[in-house]
Order: C-alpha cells, then sequence, then structure tokens
C-alpha cells in the first residue's frame, strides 16, 4: 500500500502522570530493567526476590506489564483483563460514544465478553525482551564529522537493527530506543496486541471527580481507573477486531491485595514513563523557562478556550472535542506547574554552578582538557542559536497541530502528489482507487476532533502572533505576503479556511474526491498555503536537524564527563522502555506549617461535593453508601473510611499513568495516575521532599466496582 501520509506537523502531546523519587536512591529513581541490581531494593523493604520481578528467559512479574498507548497497564486476570486509568481510555471511550450513548458521561460496564466494545486507537504492547547494541549504533557513526549525516546514519542503523530483529521473530515489534543521548541504545523486542476492548469504564463524575480544579492537586479524590481486555486470534495470534477473537492469555497477571497498604509501607511500580531531561546542561533549562513552557501553555490555554466555546451548545461537538481539550489542559497545567517549581527551587542558578564546577573539573586534569576542553563552550554556543529562533520553532511546532484543516491540507496534497507522478490517467485512477479507502480513514481521523469556527479563531490568534516576530524568528511568508498588520495576516488565514472545499467533510468528499482527475486538479488558498509553508518550513528543519545531530555529539561528552567528575554512573533519562521505582507511602509538607497526610477519603468526595462547581458532583449512591456505612471489607480501620487516593514518593512521570503499585509482596493495591503540582519539575529534577505521586487506592476501585456500579463480574474476576 502506497504511503500516502506524509507528516507535515509536529504533534504535542504528554499524558496525565507521575514524577517523584523513591527512598533510599542515591540519584535517580527510574531503573531499567539491566539495573535492578543497582536499586537496592531488598535493603529498602522489598520482600520477594529481584528474579520474581525480572530474570531474563523466566516469567516475572515484568511479564504482567503493558504499554496502553502513551500510558501503562497490568494484567490482572489470566482471560487478558487491564487494569489502567480511566484518561488512557478517555479517547477510545469518547470515540465510541455518542449523545445516545454518553459512555464519558455515563460510563460503561459489560457483564459479558459479548457486550465488551473494541477500544478503538488503543493497541496493547508487552516487553518481550531487551538486547544492548550501542557498539553496533555508533561504529555505524563513527566515519562521519557531519552532524547532520550523524544523525541520519545513527537513524538508519537503529531502524536496520530493529527490522533484522523482526525479520528474525516475525511475531515481534522492534524498536532501538536512546537511552543517553548519542552514547548508548538498547534493542526492545515488544509482542503486541492490535484488538482491545472496554470492559468497565466508571461514570465520568467518578473517573474525573475534581477535573481541572483538582488536576495536579493533593489532596486528589479522583476515581482514575478503567479494565480493558486484550482479545487475539483463535491461534494465539495478534489480530484486529473480530468477533471470533478469544482473550488474550498473559504469561503473569498480578495479584489484588484488597487489604491496601499503611504509611510508610514499601510500594514499587513498574511501567512505561515518557520523558525525563535531568541530564541536561543548564542553557537547557533556560530554554524551557523562558520560551517552551510559557509560550506552549499559554497557546494550549487560548485553544481551549475556543474549542469549548465551539462545544458550548452542542453535545456532539462537545463530545467531539473532549479528548483534544482534556490533553490541552494536561500539558498547560503541567507547564505552568514546571513553571513555578523552575522559579521556586532556582534550579537554572544550580545547573550554571554544576556546570561551572563540571568545568573547571576538566580544566583541572589535563587529559581531560585535552578531550573536552571546548565542551562546555560549544553547548553554550548551540544554545545561542536555539534562543535566536526559538519563537519561530516553537509557532512552527504548533501550526498543524492546532489548526486541523492545515493537517487536512497537507494530507490532501500529499496524496495529490503521490498521483501526480503518474503519467497515465488511467493508472492516477487505479492508484487513486487503491488508495483512497487508506485516505479517507485518515481524512476521517483528522476530522473527529475538527471543528471550523475554532481552527479559525485559533489561526487568527497565531497568524496574528506571528506578524510580530522580527530578526531571526520572523516568518518568511509574513514577508512575502506583504502583510501590513496583524489582522491583515489574521483574515488570511480565516478567509483560506472558510473558502476551502476542505472546510466541509461532506462537501470535499462528494466534490473534491469523486474521482482521481477531480481530486488531483483541486486547488485552494488554503492548500496553496499549505504548501508555501512547507516549503519555508524544510530548511528550517533541516537546520535543527543539524544542530540536534551536533548536540547528539556534545550531550555524549557531556554524560561521560560528568560521571566521571561525580564518580558515578547516571540511570539513563526515561524514554517509554520498562523501568522500575520505588518508595514508601508518604505525605509531605508542600508550604510552611502544613502537613499533607498520604490518604484521602470518601468523606473528602461528600466534602468537595458541598460546593457549587459541577466538577465535584458525584452520584448520589456514594453519599448514600457512606452514610449508612457500606464499607464492606474495602474500610481502612484507622480512617473508618474508604480510602480514595494515596500518595507516595516514588520517581514517576508521563507514561507512567496505569502503572501497578505494588507492595513489598508484588501485589497491586493501587494505580498511579497523578503528580502534586510541586512535582511536576521532576522531569528536570527530583527531590524526596517535594516529590509526591498520586495514585488511586485499590479499596476505592473496588468499593465503586462493589457497591456503586455492581460490576459483581469484575470482583469475580479478580478473585477477591
Amino acid at each position: 500500500m502506497l504511503n500516502i501520509f506524509k507528516a507535515g506537523f509536529i504533534s504535542l502531546w504528554l499524558g496525565a502522570g507521575t514524577l517523584l523519587g523513591p527512598l533510599s536512591v542515591p540519584d535517580e529513581g527510574m531503573f531499567p530493567l539491566s539495573e535492578l541490581s543497582r536499586a537496592g531494593l531488598q535493603k529498602a523493604g522489598l520482600k520477594i526476590s529481584e528474579d520474581d520481578i525480572y530474570k531474563p528467559g523466566e516469567v516475572g512479574l515484568v511479564d504482567a506489564l503493558v504499554q496502553v498507548g502513551g500510558c501503562s497497564g497490568s494484567f490482572v486476570s489470566p482471560q487478558g483483563l487491564i487494569i489502567t486509568n480511566h484518561h488512557c481510555a478517555f479517547s477510545a471511550v469518547q470515540l465510541a460514544s455518542s449523545p445516545e450513548h454518553n459512555y464519558l458521561e455515563n460510563g460503561f460496564v459489560a457483564a459479558s465478553h459479548e457486550q465488551e466494545i473494541p477500544a478503538e486507537g488503543l493497541t496493547i504492547r508487552i516487553t518481550d525482551s531487551y538486547q544492548d547494541v550501542s557498539e553496533e549504533v555508533l561504529a555505524a557513526a563513527s566515519r562521519t564529522t557531519d552532524p547532520s549525516q550523524r544523525i541520519d546514519i545513527i537513524n538508519a542503523k537503529r531502524q536496520e537493527i530493529a527490522k533484522r530483529a523482526e525479520a528474525e521473530d516475525s511475531s515481534i515489534r522492534a524498536e532501538v530506543s536512546e537511552m543517553f543521548i548519542g552514547k548508548s541504545y538498547v534493542l526492545f523486542r515488544y509482542k503486541t496486541i492490535e484488538d482491545v476492548r472496554l470492559v468497565y469504564i466508571p461514570r465520568q463524575d467518578i473517573g474525573e471527580f475534581g477535573g481541572e480544579t483538582d488536576n495536579w492537586v493533593w489532596p486528589r479524590h479522583t476515581g482514575d481507573f478503567s479494565f480493558l481486555r486484550a482479545y487475539v486470534a483463535p491461534d494465539g495470534s495478534s489480530a484486529k477486531y473480530a468477533e471470533e477473537n478469544i482473550p488474550y492469555q498473559p504469561k503473569k497477571h498480578l495479584k489484588i491485595n484488597a487489604n491496601g497498604v499503611d504509611e510508610n509501607d514499601f510500594v514499587f511500580i513498574l511501567g512505561y514513563p515518557g520523558r525525563t531531561f535531568r541530564h541536561r546542561p543548564a542553557p537547557y533549562i533556560e530554554y524551557q523557562e523562558r520560551f517552551l513552557l510559557p509560550y506552549t501553555s499559554a497557546l494550549y490555554d487560548f485553544q481551549n478556550q475556543q474549542l469549548e466555546k465551539a462545544g458550548e451548545d452542542n453535545k456532539a461537538v462537545e463530545l467531539a472535542l473532549a479528548t483534544r481539550i482534556k490533553r490541552n489542559a494536561n500539558v498547560m497545567k503541567n507547564y505552568r506547574g514546571k513553571l513555578k517549581g523552575l522559579r521556586n527551587i532556582n534550579l537554572l542558578a544550580d545547573k550554571k554552578q554544576e556546570d561551572a564546577d563540571l568545568a573547571a573539573f576538566i580544566n583541572s586534569r589535563p587529559d581531560l582538557s585535552e578531550q573536552y576542553g571546548d565542551l562546555m563552550k560549544d553547548i553554550s554556543e548551540h544554545y545561542q542559536l536555539v534562543f535566536k529562533d526559538a519563537e519561530k520553532e516553537l509557532w512552527y511546532n504548533n501550526i498543524y497541530s492546532g489548526i486541523r484543516l492545515l493537517q487536512v491540507a497537507s494530507l490532501t496534497r500529499s496524496f495529490q502528489e503521490a498521483l501526480g507522478q503518474e503519467t497515465s490517467e488511467a493508472k492516477r485512477q487505479q492508484l487513486f482507487e487503491l488508495n483512497i479507502e487508506n485516505f479517507t480513514a485518515q481524512l476521517n481521523g483528522l476530522y473527529e476532533s475538527y471543528h471550523l469556527e475554532a481552527d479559525q479563531a485559533i489561526a487568527a490568534h497565531m497568524f496574528e502572533q506571528g506578524f510580530m516576530f522580527d530578526g531571526e524568528n520572523q516568518l518568511p511568508f509574513i514577508k512575502n505576503h506583504g502583510f501590513d498588520s496583524s489582522a491583515s495576516a489574521s483574515n488570511f488565514i480565516t478567509s483560506a479556511l472558510s473558502n476551502s472545499a476542505l472546510r466541509d467533510p461532506e462537501l470535499f468528499t462528494q466534490t473534491v474526491m469523486k474521482d482521481a482527475n477531480s481530486f488531483i486538479n483541486y486547488s485552494d488558498h488554503l492548500i496553496i498555503f499549505q504548501k508555501e509553508l512547507e516549503a519555508e518550513m524544510l530548511p528550517f528543519y533541516a537546520e535543527l536537524k543539524r544542530r540536534d545531530g551536533r548536540l547528539n555529539q556534545l550531550m555524549a561528552d557531556y554524560v561521560a564527563v560528568k560521571e566521571r567528575f561525580q564518580q558515578t554512573a547516571f540511570i539513563p533519562d526515561a524514554n517509554s522502555t520498562l523501568r522500575l521505582t520505588f518508595g514508601n507511602i508518604k505525605g509531605y509538607s508542600p508550604v510552611d506549617a502544613t502537613y499533607m497526610s498520604p490518604f484521602t477519603t470518601v468523606k473528602g468526595i461528600i466534602e468537595k461535593g458541598n460546593s457549587d462547581l459541577p466538577e465535584f458532583q458525584y452520584p448520589a449512591s456514594i453519599r448514600q453508601n457512606w452514610l449508612d456505612k457500606n464499607f464492606g471489607n474495602y474500610i481502612k480501620k484507622d480512617l473508618d473510611d474508604v480510602p480514595v487516593n494515596i500518595l507516595y514518593n516514588m520517581d514517576t512521570t508521563g507514561g507512567n499513568s496505569g502503572s501497578p503499585i505494588m507492595n513489598a509482596y508484588g501485589e497491586l493495591i493501587g494505580v498511579n495516575f497523578d503528580r502534586a503540582y510541586d512535582a511536576t519539575i521532576n522531569d528536570f529534577a527530583w527531590h524526596e521532599s517535594y516529590s509526591r505521586s498520586i495514585g488511586v487506592d485499590i479499596r476505592y476501585v473496588l468499593w465503586i466496582a462493589d457497591k456503586i456500579d455492581d460490576a459483581q463480574f469484575i470482583i469475580k474476576e479478580l478473585d477477591i
């Protein structure tokens, strides 16, 4: 099948998550499987063997772990049942919802396998094995000094190694992950499951209780959990959704301990943390603080205002835009938390001192001075280039993700160009018919979260902003079109959007897409502009690629010499590969004269519900069961209540959402879903005093399933 989708945009999404560090860990706490022996788990309180967690060639707890989209999850029954977060299943629930069947608002309970419905857009990945391939990757790039070529060679070699692994075993998918920039690379082999189904989704006023008001906040009372099921073909192979598919039988599933945990108990997490940036120099932190964090949070705030306005009086539009709004809001609050944290602890000043000490160490040793003497100067010069055109880069990186019709125009042009390579009209029509189904599917995916008025408002805002850029940040198309004001720039794009046939999916399908000739000959001001924009972005991104290649070399040297200076081997930054972190159930004091205990209860839901805020509404059955003290076996006796959320000092980040929280015996006692606001900074630095993650207590999950939603099949399948 012809690959007709050429990405002309950069998509930015960070899933909700958590980032905190464990007790008794001298440095970072996100341990790769290969580094478990360094973690000191037995000393910290683990009651099982490390081999019970992971031992090559044998079944361990890691075999119960899955990656669900951009989140983590775990098998909790021999019939492929998976527990993860409500927000991790959110997009699939949104796609399955309609005004008539609003699963987002009302929840979904499938009492039998036959009632389970496809979780569109979600796939499951299971780590099968890993292998260090650093030597092979770096050897391939050792003969070039050109930064851009270095990046190309490294990426080509990574793909070559992955393809070779897949050729050796057709049942796996392979990726070569960069553990340290320009220094170490690991081949990961994954089993992929394509048929994922919704099993049990709590109501929105449980799964999202507190909404954006409580997001990244402690105390928290959110039932952020969902149950999915993995299915495979009857022969056990991975297959797309089909009625004859059967539940997947995992090698391992986690046992649930319904007794939960107490304060100071040892706990650990396995999961797939997304990205951290702990081993970066001071100018990287400066870039975050001056440019990326404030720009992106302000832009996403504006976007959400327009998206929420679009869905005010239309439930179908509200549902269609829900995932986009949720993702934006999550990133926005996360970035504002990072800004607050950076300023509160003055991390930039600390990093500058760290870099100065490193430079002094290099200069004090002739052997190091000869090899690394220009390192800190070269890093500084690199970031001075980054700072000069940072506004332009951020604008380019967000223009496509902000304006859905610009993505549609890019997709359309790519298909037009592919068809245009055929000189024969008959062959063009044949190629059109062969690929129209694939094109339409991608087109529909873009239109799912599209709204014309929102597109126009966001586009007008960005073009007004772009008009104001000057110097190295000036956008070529602004100069080329001769706009005399920000208003004329915004009027240009809003007019292009409103007059394009792409604005109306039905019109576009019936007129432009009726045959190959009609499609290939269609043009309008939006498509012409998209072509112009792509032409000016290509050389800019070529320069960014050159810079990335140079940074690849610099960061390899930076980490290598810093390890020698600090006389320690660092734990690699998170990169969406399987990691372990551990710590304790533990409260903290975020501000003077305040102590936050590590458990919240149903009582707190009732108290928050006394306000008039819609995000604090909850099912009446919760209040009645609480008043009746109908807590069942899920009560925490010292609280005389059902615990809702728990707080702990483990080291997690985006991607750890849905990770199982396990006790000292490897039993599941909760599901990770967030960080406290002060801990959003942990992508850059972790400290035990402020780093706290948030999870939903398994006792609350079971209480909701048992007493509120009457999901008895879940209680039975979990073998409580």
